[in-house]
């Protein structure tokens, strides 16, 4: 695929709900509970899309952890780059803050794009990265990761040495699923990974995300 001539094509994207069929949604950027406080560009349904080869390599990850009691909770999926944009304007309005004591207590806004918690061409965009975590069937509960989701600092960092053991193993069970099932983690953030074999490396999506742009 050419970058320039595919950036709203949507023919290789599913509906990650119709995929696997255990996974659980909380799409934070079509919230108002984000790191900015509002909804975000292009988030226009609450729905995960991904790739059909991240999709696939999800479910089997999905699969491989409901035999252990586990649902994936997927917060972030498909990001179009307007959202992205929507990020950037953000980092220069030097009074919006309204967020920050939730998100990033201890970092200034524009820390976060030079400290990687924020990309200006997000792996999102590319359709293949995901952002999730794992609810206990047994609670109906989050597992306790030791941060938050989007919670911008080294606590969030997945081999941070200042959670409890528990909380580590829960980090690496997670980590070490994905990665058998194809993705790769992320430094800074425990709950993002990428297919390691993405299918468009080099394309930047824009298309909106909701269910009728895959209707096209």
């Amino acid at each position: 695929m050419n970058k320039t001539d595919t950036i709203y094509d949507s023919s290789g994207f599913v509906l990650l709900a119709e995929y696997v069929p255990h996974v659980i949604q909380e799409i934070r950027y079509h919230s108002t509970y984000n790191f900015i406080g509002e909804r975000i560009d292009g988030y226009e349904e609450p729905i995960a899309i991904l790739t059909l080869e991240a999709a696939r390599a999800l479910k089997a990850a999905s699969n491989e952890l409901f035999a252990l009691g586990y649902q994936l909770k997927v917060f972030d999926a498909y990001r179009p780059a307007r959202a992205v944009r929507h990020f950037i304007l953000w980092s220069i309005e030097d009074q919006d803050m309204r967020m920050k004591r939730f998100f990033y207590p201890d970092l200034d806004k524009q820390e976060l794009f030079s400290r990687g918690y924020i990309a200006r061409q997000s792996s999102h965009s590319r359709g293949s990265a995901i952002d999730l975590t794992l609810l206990d069937m047994n609670t109906g509960k989050e597992v306790d990761m030791g941060s938050p989701f989007d919670f911008f600092s080294e606590l969030s960092h997945p081999d941070c040495q200042s959670i409890t053991r528990q909380q580590y193993d829960n980090r690496m069970l997670l980590r070490d699923t994905m990665v058998r099932n194809g993705f790769e983690p992320y430094e800074c953030e425990w709950w993002h990974f990428v297919l390691a074999d993405e299918p468009y490396p080099d394309t930047y999506f824009d298309f909106p995300n909701n269910s009728k742009s895959l209707r096209k």
